[in-house]
């Protein structure tokens, strides 16, 4: 079901996230994201001149490399466009992230080495939807493990998902269906 019809309004400002996963040959995770913003409008900026409608104010690219447990085992980001000439400078900073797991605590750790002046905010942002794809990504692999741990009954941990959000709530009809054993209901 879409949204409602809007009150009449004039576009201004398109951001656009794509995020891809794959599986290396190598056996590692490759996660790419790709941010781009524009205008509906042509405006002028100090340094790259005029801007016209449709080209990117901001194009970003970050390749993520994980391993099985999401440890993050390489980066690369590019800023193809951003409103500043120095915007690109700050990208070799994102191998902070390598040695991190996507994981609970994931924004904090990218906040404390990539916050602020350490980093660009939009390649920051890009990497939640980055983070989120990675699971998705995964997901086959992870599933393939939890049924092979179920059938043999040796499910030992709650997984990480369960509260994670509305449906996957540790005392709702999903848990209770696919993880019985951490279910909380009655």
């Amino acid at each position: 079901m879409p949204l409602s019809q809007p009150a009449p309004r004039e576009p201004l400002h398109v951001r656009r996230i794509e995020c891809r996963g794959f599986r290396r040959e190598d056996g590692l995770w490759d996660i790419e994201g790709h941010l781009v913003d524009t205008k509906t409008y042509a405006f002028s900026n100090q340094d790259r001149g005029e801007i016209k409608p449709g080209m990117a104010l901001h194009e970003m690219w970050i390749r993520v490399t994980l391993d099985d447990r999401m440890t993050v085992k390489a980066v690369e980001a590019v800023t193809d466009a951003g409103p500043f000439h120095i915007c690109g400078d700050v990208v070799p900073a994102f191998k902070k992230l390598e040695g991190l797991t996507i994981g609970p605590g994931w924004k904090k750790h990218v906040k404390e080495r990539l916050g602020g002046t350490q980093g660009c905010t939009h390649i920051v942002e890009l990497l939640g939807p980055v983070a989120t794809t990675a699971f998705q990504t995964m997901f086959s692999r992870r599933e393939r493990e939890r049924r092979a741990e179920k059938d043999e009954g040796k499910r030992k941990t709650r997984p990480r998902i369960i509260d994670s959000c509305h449906a996957l709530s540790a005392d709702g009809p999903v848990v209770k269906r696919e993880w019985p054993e951490f279910y909380t209901g009655r």
